[in-house]
C-alpha cells in the first residue's frame, strides 16, 4: 500500500468513524466506496475488520440503550444470511467487484433516503438482518437496513444496537471469509495499521454524539455514500 492511498485511507477512517460513532452509521458507506476506488482488494476484509473495534466501543459506550430483542432477532437473521454473502464473492469476478460495491451502496443509498417512516415489528428485524448478512459480507457495506428499522427510535438505542449487531455479524464474516480463502491475514494487517485514526474518530463522536444534529449527519451520510457509488460503478 502506498503511503499516498493510506493517507487517505487514514483520512477517510476518522472521518468515517466520528460519523458512525455520532449519528450510528456511516462507517462502511463512507469506507467501501473509497476503499474500492483506491484498491478494490480492500473490499471486504479490510472494511469489516476496520469497524470492530468501532463497534465494540459504541457498543459499549450505550450498552445501556440496547434493544436485545431487536438485536437478537436480527443477528440471527443476519448469521443465517453470511453464507449468501459469500456465495455473492464466489460468484462475481474480481473485476467485476467494484461494479457491484458501488451498486449496493448506491442502493442502500437510495433506499435509506425513500423509503417512509414505519414501526419494525419481527419480520422487519429479521428482514434487515437478512439483507445486512448479505450485503455486509460481500461487500462491507450493511447499515442502511438497520439505519431503517432504527430511524425513528431514540439516537443512543440506534447507535448501541445498531454496533451490537454489526460486532457480532462481522466476527462472523470475517471468519467464513478466512476460512473459504477469501480472506489474507495481511488484510487485517492494513487494518490494524490505521487503528490510530479509528481511535481519533471515535473520540471525537464522544464529544458531540449527545448533541450532533443526527438528521443532517445522516442525510450527508446517504449524499455522500450516493456520489461515491456512483463514481466507483463509473470507474468499474
Amino acid at each position: 500500500m502506498s503511503t499516498q492511498i493510506l493517507a487517505v485511507l487514514a483520512v477517510t477512517v476518522a472521518v468515517a468513524a466520528f460519523v458512525q460513532g455520532s449519528s450510528g452509521l456511516g462507517f462502511a458507506l463512507i469506507v467501501a466506496p473509497v476503499a474500492g476506488i483506491l484498491d478494490p482488494g480492500l473490499v471486504p476484509v479490510f472494511v469489516l475488520a476496520s469497524m470492530i473495534p468501532l463497534n465494540l466501543y459504541v457498543a459499549w459506550r450505550e450498552r445501556s440503550s440496547l434493544d436485545l430483542r431487536g438485536a437478537g432477532w436480527i443477528t440471527g437473521a443476519r448469521l443465517a444470511a453470511t453464507p449468501a454473502g459469500l456465495a455473492v464473492l464466489w460468484l462475481i469476478p474480481e473485476r467485476s467487484l467494484g461494479l457491484f460495491v458501488g451498486g449496493a451502496t448506491v442502493l442502500a443509498a437510495v433506499a435509506s433516503l425513500t423509503v417512509p417512516a414505519f414501526t419494525p415489528g419481527r419480520a422487519a428485524y429479521v428482514g434487515a438482518g437478512a439483507v445486512t448478512g448479505l450485503t455486509e459480507t460481500a461487500t462491507g457495506v450493511g447499515g442502511p437496513p438497520l439505519a431503517l428499522v432504527y430511524q425513528h427510535r431514540p439516537p443512543a438505542e440506534l447507535r448501541s444496537t445498531v454496533a451490537a449487531c454489526f460486532l457480532i455479524g462481522e466476527v462472523a464474516s470475517l471468519a467464513l471469509l478466512f476460512a473459504t480463502g477469501k480472506g489474507e491475514v495481511t488484510e487485517l494487517g492494513q487494518a490494524v495499521v490505521l487503528l490510530p485514526a479509528i481511535a481519533a474518530g471515535a473520540w471525537l463522536s464522544r464529544l458531540v454524539h449527545h448533541r450532533l444534529d443526527a438528521r443532517r449527519m445522516r442525510l450527508f451520510v446517504l449524499v455522500f455514500a450516493l456520489v461515491s457509488g456512483l463514481v466507483l460503478m463509473l470507474r468499474a
